[in-house]
């Protein structure tokens, strides 16, 4: 299994930063090799410029200002989400990750005279996980229509494999959270993704940190 374990949040030290290491505990543990991208350790610039929009269908020449977030994309089978929910969505640095990087002849295929529709481009993915916080609760993020979790479940799993299995936890509430209930959420999160990674245990799993 080789992991990507895409990870967005200001501050090191954060519970979201738990919930990443708790991530990448458990897919170790299952013998996964795992690279970390920190959008906000990086640096990640999540503005689509006018030129990338220019040259957007210019493949491959489109992926070159992103060629390590493509290389790593296409290096995946399992890709994870781990994120805080801001205004019921993805915070900026990871929409701006799915902007730039989810390209045309990289995530998807663009529609042609045989084919109305755009064509999933990363069938090589086959697990997916999306591991979030939320400031609101749980039936005020439903009534909203939970965005973040449809982007990434929806439009990313409709790119992916099929079968595809999937992972989703979220805390909701955070604002009014306890040391208790983050500490049964990181359990929550463990048993989720031993789940998704299929149980199982094997040696020499190996972590890469994605440099700026």
């Amino acid at each position: 299994m080789r992991a990507l374990v895409v990870h967005c949040h200001p501050r090191e030290g954060s519970f979201t930063a738990a919930v990443r290491d708790t991530v990448v505990a458990r897919l170790e543990a299952a013998g996964a090799e795992v690279r970390v991208n920190d959008l906000y350790a990086r640096g990640f610039a999540p503005v689509l410029t006018g030129a990338e929009w220019e040259g957007y269908l210019d493949s491959p020449a489109n992926a070159e200002a992103v060629a390590r977030d493509v290389a790593d994309l296409r290096w995946c089978d399992t890709l994870v989400f781990v994120y805080p929910t801001w205004w019921y969505g993805l915070p900026a640095a990871l929409k701006g990750w799915l902007d730039r990087v989810l390209l045309p002849d990289v995530a998807f295929l663009m529609p042609d005279e045989s084919h109305r529709d755009i064509r999933p481009a990363l069938t090589h993915i086959r697990r997916l996980g999306v591991f979030t916080t939320c400031g609101a609760s749980w039936w005020l993020t439903r009534w909203v229509g939970a965005p973040g979790r449809r982007t990434l479940l929806r439009g990313v799993g409709l790119l992916c494999a099929k079968p595809l299995r999937t992972a989703f936890a979220a805390h909701y509430s955070m604002d009014s959270s306890t040391p208790e209930s983050r500490a049964r959420h990181l359990a929550r999160v463990g048993r989720a993704v031993d789940r998704l990674a299929g149980g199982g245990r094997r040696a020499g799993a190996r972590r890469q940190e994605v440099a700026a």
